[in-house]
């Protein structure tokens, strides 16, 4: 049997890995149309790869994908987190996990990960083909055809189609004149642009924890935010992008935000710092030093000069005025957001083929028999934390063992 993968990314690679080391007898090729192998893997998590997250529960590690949770509940169950982990370290690959459960190669480096997949693919007996421009597939009697450019033809039984997410809903026809059902593609694990930059002095300052809420929406989401030339990001930012994918869209991207950059303050208590700090610095100047720690003294210092705070005006002096507007930008800023950024060498999509159309038990379709899915051109998408390699590493895995039976 002569088996194609179309796609050499993470879903890719892993599914012809375990399909040609679980069937030796057939002959599992791959197809990638880039002249580059694994690119996202090389770029992601800044060039560190987010391979996966520590996350062994199964039932929780679903609530991280807002599309694709209930299927991926079971798949989880094939191989799961657990599993990731073991099968880098038994290919000599230690994984290491950060503060914040993201886990990484302890070489801090992606060409890590890459390699242990072109090295795991080669032994395995892969063959690999890349820069195969204008590929079309056609579905025959036979199994399936795919031409390139030069006119080179492969003839497949059963194909994998890993090619990853499009960012226009055109980009899946070929799967769509297949029978399949598209969930049209938009933009996830994007940042916010804020028009008239309120914030463009701060590039680089971020605050560990934030709470991010879209005004007039059910959309809220609490972490590390990051300020940046453009307007803001981090992972609070991301996650609401990937929660309000649909909802965002369909806004054409301008909203409203409230920021709340102490969110395990009330405004009682947040007061009752305030004025604790107050009473033991009342000759000193308020901008001289930020009360909290969680706010850095640039930060501050955009905080005071909004509540109309001078430079040389001291603890003693501040009106009631300037306190209360002091407190309402601590707890509640408002920032219009007009636009979007996304990270084009990572590019994430809500969207792509219907779950409806795969058996999960196998990622079969349930459309085009012999025709297998696997990683982002299915409508699967997770926050950011290495969640989406793993659901590529799961889907790519049920692939790959079911396409030789």
């Amino acid at each position: 049997m002569k088996i194609g993968i179309l796609g050499g990314g993470a879903a890719g690679f892993f599914g012809a890995i375990h399909c040609a080391e679980t069937y030796p007898q057939h002959e599992v090729v791959l197809l990638e149309k880039a002249n580059k192998l694994l690119a996202k893997v090389l770029v992601s998590g800044g060039g560190r790869c987010n391979v996966t997250h520590d996350c062994p529960d199964n039932g929780l590690l679903v609530q991280f994908y807002p599309r694709g949770n209930k299927e991926l509940r079971s798949a989880f169950e094939k191989f799961s987190v657990k599993d990731t982990i073991a099968w880098y370290k038994k290919r000599g690959v230690i994984l290491k996990t950060e503060s914040d459960g993201r886990m990484f190669p302890i070489t801090d480096n992606s060409e890590t990960i890459a390699n242990c997949l072109l090295d795991a693919a080669r032994e395995a007996g892969v063959r690999i083909y890349s820069n195969l421009q204008q590929v079309r597939l056609y579905k025959n009697t036979n199994g399936f055809t795919v031409k390139v450019k030069d006119e080179r033809e492969f003839h497949f039984d059963r194909i994998l189609i890993a090619t990853g997410g499009f960012p226009k809903l055109e980009g899946f026809n070929w799967l769509k004149e297949l029978g399949h059902d598209i969930v049209e593609p938009v933009p996830s694990l994007f940042t916010f642009n804020l028009k008239d930059h309120p914030l463009a002095a701060l590039p680089g300052i971020s605050v560990e924890k934030a709470e991010v809420k879209v005004m007039g929406t059910k959309l809220i989401q609490e972490g590390p935010l990051l300020i940046t030339h453009w307007g803001l990001s981090g992972p609070a930012i991301l996650r609401l992008s990937a929660w309000g994918a649909r909802e965002l869209h369909e806004k054409e991207y301008k909203f409203d935000i409230m920021v709340n950059w102490l969110p395990n303050f009330k405004e009682e208590s947040l007061r009752a710092a305030i004025d604790s700090f107050k009473e033991q610095n009342i000759k000193k100047q308020i901008q001289g030093q930020s009360p909290f720690r969680e706010i850095s003294a640039r930060l501050w210092k955009w905080f005071c000069d909004a509540a109309s705070i001078p430079d040389t005006l001291k603890w003693a002096d501040i009106s009631k005025k300037q306190l209360n507007v002091l407190v309402e930008k601590l707890l509640r800023s408002i920032f219009p957001v007009e636009g979007k950024s996304t990270f084009k060498d990572e590019f994430v999509t809500a969207g792509g083929v219907s779950l409806k159309d795969v058996d999960f038990k196998t990622m079969q379709s349930k459309k085009c028999p012999g025709m297998y899915f696997a990683g982002e051109v299915l409508n699967i998408d997770a926050i950011t934390g290495g969640f989406n390699f793993q659901a590529a590493w799961t889907t790519g895995y049920i692939a790959g063992i079911s396409m030789g039976l």
